[in-house]
């Protein structure tokens, strides 16, 4: 389960979305781009619906011509 903190980066308020407590890399974000999120939240949802497919593996390219 994602763990979901509220910090603050130069005196802005942030939110933190982390995969776990170990999370090298962390997706953060303020409330600007906070609301541009909720304005589009039903394209990010088509989105995820549409993209989020097993991706088959990449094909093993073709041996060099001789």
């Amino acid at each position: 389960m994602a763990i979901v903190e509220e910090s603050e980066y130069k005196g802005n308020p942030v939110i933190v979305l982390k995969n776990n407590e170990d999370d090298r890399y962390p997706f953060t974000f303020g409330l600007k781009k906070a609301k541009l999120v909720l304005e589009h939240i039903e394209d990010i949802k088509k989105f995820v619906e549409k993209n989020d497919k097993e991706q088959p593996p990449p094909s093993d390219p073709p041996p060099p011509e001789e």
